[in-house]
């Protein structure tokens, strides 16, 4: 396998992998799908700041110009959060056609743990995953994040999974893949604008330190990505009963709109933010620096634990 021709990773990144330093990759989508502009480019800095913050390199990772890039230049980050859906949504059945085409896109969950992956990082903060979409029993609506996470040895701290999926059939798959989902200074698993989602954790991890020690044998023993579940901040979160009438009603209008697929999770965020005045977007973005925060100190531990 031949990657060199497509990979593109920013010289602060190389030299970070070169020396062993700690890195958290960043995902695209969330910019260019995920939050209106100009939100999405503040967002964007704000996070790279708080991983540098935190004693780790932030590496957002985009297709543009022909080549996987791993690490964005903050002109990059510009261009991605003003053209937002004009670029396309790359899942790993996208990235060899948007690469021929030279199209620029974001990267999902799946395609930045796999290019994280190719590029040698192993620690990738994100706000929440995909999963099994609500009514999958009849459309077949399941995120290829689940699958990459049983395949790809890259460890994604998220707020748990969008409260706007199915989390309890979102667990069952993670289970069938292999997927160890721990919980970051909790029981309960989150879901993204709430804290808990009813469901359990595997397992329970109170610091950094003890979670790269997992990370460690998991990588000894071969074996595939990891899930950290990170609940949002207190003070950013939402009772799961106060957010369940907006879901209920952006669902309805996806429906009605005939909206489905890879298009689905966009529409119900923009949704949400319509629905919530808002308030939705502030928690979310509360919970990805939240994210960041929590996946650079994983990093440094890790870093550490290897030296």
């Amino acid at each position: 396998m031949n990657i060199d021709p497509y990979l593109s990773i920013a010289p602060e990144v190389a030299a970070a992998l070169a020396g062993g330093q700690p890195i958290v990759a960043l995902e695209s989508t969330i910019i260019t799908h995920g939050m209106p502009y100009p939100q999405n480019l503040s967002m964007a800095r704000e996070v790279e700041a708080v991983v540098r913050a935190h004693g780790a390199v932030p590496a957002t990772i985009a297709i543009m110009d022909g080549t996987l890039k791993v690490g964005v230049s903050d002109g990059d980050l510009e261009v991605l959060a003003r053209d937002g859906h004009k670029a396309a949504k790359a899942s790993r059945r996208d990235m060899a056609a948007l690469l021929a085409r030279g199209a620029m896109a974001g990267t999902t969950v799946a395609t930045t743990m796999q290019i994280a992956a190719l590029a040698g990082i192993r620690i990738f903060a994100t706000g929440g995953i995909g999963g099994v979409h609500r009514g999958a029993e009849e459309s077949f609506d399941i995120s290829a994040d689940l699958e990459e996470l049983g395949r790809t040895p890259v460890t994604v701290i998220c707020a748990g999974a969008k409260s706007i999926l199915d989390i309890a059939k979102t667990l069952e798959v993670l289970e069938t893949n292999g997927v160890p989902v721990l919980g970051f200074g909790t029981d309960d698993f989150p879901a993204f604008w709430a804290r808990t989602s009813g469901h359990k954790v595997d397992q329970r991890f109170d610091d950094a330190a003890s979670v790269a020690r997992m990370l460690k044998i998991q990588a000894d023993l071969g074996m595939g990505g990891v899930l950290i579940a990170n609940p949002i901040p207190e003070a950013d979160a939402w009772e799961a009963s106060a957010i369940e009438g907006f879901i209920q009603q952006a669902l309805a209008d996806a429906e009605a709109q005939g909206i489905k697929g890879k298009a689905a999770t966009p529409f119900l965020l923009q949704r949400m933010f319509e629905l919530t005045g808002g308030k939705s977007l502030a928690s979310n973005i509360a919970l990805v620096m939240n994210n960041a925060k929590v996946a650079a100190q994983i990093a440094v531990a890790l870093a550490d634990n290897r030296k």
